[in-house]
Order: C-alpha cells, then sequence, then structure tokens
C-alpha cells in the first residue's frame, strides 16, 4: 500500500512525469522493427581510409550529419551491382527532400581494374552525388574482412569476375551502424528505414 502511494505522488510531481515521458517515448524507439538487419550494437564496420574518385581521402566521419549507405562491389558485376545501386537511386527519391540528408558509396573491390576515372562514369550514370571509393588491393581486401565482406576471383576465359557479398550498410547521422539490407529488399522498405533513421538520430 505504501509503495503503491509513493508511485502514484511521484507520477504527479513535474520530474514525474518528465520521466514518464522519457520512458514512454524510449518504449516506442524500442518497438521499431525496421525492415532491415538491425546492426545496432554491432562491432565491426566501423570506419574505412578509402578514396573516391574525386582523389579526396575518406572516412565515415567525413559524413557525419547525413544517414549513409555502404556498398561493396565492382563496375564490372553484371546484376547485383547495378541492380543495388538502381535501388539506391529510387530510396534517394522516395526520401523526396530528405534524400539530400543521405550519402551513398560505392567501395570497389576491383582496384585492379576500376580505375578512379571508371569509378566516377559509374556513380555519374546512377547519381552524380554517389561517391566511388577505392584503395590498393591489399587495403582492399583488409577493408573487406573488417566490414566482413567476402569476395574472391572467379576466372573466366582470359579474365576473370568476383563473387561478393551483397549487403548494404546503413549508417545513422551519428556514424554509427545500424543496419544492413539484403539484395532482394525493396526500395519502398528500405526508404522507410531511412526516414526512421534520420527522424530520430
Amino acid at each position: 500500500m505504501q509503495r503503491e502511494t509513493w508511485t502514484r505522488r511521484t507520477a504527479l510531481t513535474s520530474g514525474g512525469l518528465a520521466f514518464l515521458a522519457l520512458i514512454s517515448g524510449c518504449g516506442k524507439d524500442d518497438a521499431w522493427k525496421p525492415h532491415g538487419i538491425d546492426l545496432t550494437g554491432s562491432d565491426y564496420a566501423k570506419d574505412f581510409q578509402l578514396v573516391d574518385h574525386h582523389g579526396t581521402p575518406r572516412s565515415l566521419a567525413d559524413f557525419r550529419g547525413k544517414a549513409v549507405m555502404v556498398f561493396f562491389g565492382f563496375t564490372q558485376c553484371p546484376d547485383v551491382c547495378p541492380t543495388s545501386l538502381a535501388r539506391a537511386v529510387e530510396i534517394k527519391q522516395r526520401l523526396g527532400d530528405q534524400g539530400a540528408q543521405l550519402q551513398v558509396l560505392f567501395v570497389t573491390l576491383d582496384p585492379e581494374r576500376d580505375a578512379p576515372q571508371i569509378l566516377a562514369a559509374y556513380m555519374e550514370a546512377f547519381d552524380p552525388g554517389f561517391l566511388g571509393l577505392r584503395t590498393d588491393l591489399e587495403r582492399t581486401r583488409e577493408t573487406a574482412k573488417a566490414f566482413k565482406v567476402f569476395f574472391q576471383k572467379v576466372p573466366t576465359g582470359n579474365s576473370y569476375t568476383l563473387d561478393h557479398s551483397a549487403l548494404t550498410y546503413v549508417y545513422d547521422r551519428a556514424g554509427q551502424l545500424r543496419l544492413a539490407f539484403k539484395h532482394e529488399a525493396s526500395a519502398v522498405d528500405c526508404a522507410d528505414d531511412l526516414r526512421h533513421l534520420l527522424a530520430t538520430t
């Protein structure tokens, strides 16, 4: 009985009301069920040190204040990469005015063939605001490992192609890894998740 009376009195104070409002707000955010894979709190894919197709060194900190989508691939990819980038274009369009708060990054796994000018032309074909990132082959392997991205060369006649992971990583405005979108995820669902991150971070 005494515990019940104390709880009621606390709830009636301004401090108690503020506390209850805070708990209520946290409950709503905790109840959010993203369409993508929830990676909040993951201890990998925390940063990178790469160079964009303009020749500018880049890290995740450069994009603080924006939501960031990071995808690993290569420009000669026949289907997965162009499909994922086309989806990124649609996601940005669906975000409307919020699309300006989204940065898409394409990390090449094929630096031997994806020279800066090739990456530049590839990004331009999808969206001039997208950035292609690259480094030498050794650091490419290190970066892929840090992001748990699988890739390997597959010989094809006198050339080769690449088998590689197809997840798109998503970071919030604070630079924290939050989600991964599967290749089959729709632009509608991805845009919905990004709206939430943009509104709450």
